[in-house]
């Protein structure tokens, strides 16, 4: 079975790039470029798990974090691991995303393989 990601970033070229390498791991890879398609991609592509950035058009990503866990509509979703991906790496920032419900946090510039290990370990292929 193949397992869906949803990446939520809004550079583009990155987000190309880990599509690229996610795919080629053996993935399957849904994009949204800011918070709100983010949130109705959730819905739209049901994702196994989904890769999330603060800094995102319209709605950064605690917003995104905040009312994907707590809004009914959501609630099929609730329990589906988000990682944090981000060049936001204070303590700070890493207590708010694991206090929200984030399963993991990464910080920008990051190595994919170890991306990838998180992933596998979390829901495996």
């Amino acid at each position: 079975m193949i397992r869906k990601l949803l990446v939520v970033d809004d550079e583009r070229d990155f987000v190309k790039f880990l599509k690229l390498n996610l795919e080629e791991a053996g993935y399957e890879v849904a994009a949204a470029y800011d918070g709100e398609e983010g949130l109705e991609k959730v819905l739209k592509e049901k994702p196994d798990l989904m890769i999330l950035d603060i800094t995102l058009p319209k709605m950064d990503g605690y917003q995104v974090l905040r009312r994907f866990r707590s809004e009914e509509k959501y609630r099929d979703y609730k329990d589906m691991p988000v990682i944090m991906l981000t060049s936001h790496h204070d303590a700070k920032d890493i207590m708010m995303g694991m206090d929200m419900g984030a399963v993991s946090y990464i910080a920008k510039p990051f190595h994919v393989s170890a991306l990838l290990g998180i992933i596998d370990g979390i829901i495996g292929k």
